[in-house]
């Protein structure tokens, strides 16, 4: 089974979003803010990692700098995601590291399938 770091800070986008993708076969860790993402991202030794980008104490860009500047989680693929799909913001999440970028609110199948790509036959 595969692993999911979800970092994200909304309630009620990480409780609909973790329950859909446990069904679908996946474990979810959650993190609720950028440092408890860069934390858990050493400790919890996910396989992928969904990281919002507008998150409390660092945001979402700088906690994936952090999480690619280290040996130890920088072969995690970190998908962003973000309700705020200005132009640019894409660009800014790629230059910061995410190996990809989803928008909200969340296309399961579309995620999914990023995801997939990222796991290969790994996935869930």
């Amino acid at each position: 089974m595969s692993k999911i770091l979800l970092v994200e800070d909304n309630e009620m986008n990480r409780d609909m979003l973790s329950r859909r993708l446990e069904r679908k076969g996946f474990e979810v860790v959650i993190a609720v803010d950028g440092q408890a993402g860069v934390d858990m991202a050493a400790s919890a030794n996910p396989d992928i990692i969904l990281m919002d980008l507008s998150l409390p104490v660092i945001d979402g860009w700088e906690a994936t700098r952090r999480i690619k500047a280290d040996a130890a989680t920088r072969d995690i693929p970190v998908i962003a995601l973000t309700a705020h799909a200005m132009a640019g913001d894409e660009e800014k999440a790629r230059e910061a590291g995410c190996d990809d970028y989803d928008t909200k609110p969340v296309n399961l199948n579309r995620l999914l399938e990023k995801i997939g790509n990222f796991l290969g036959g790994n996935a869930a």
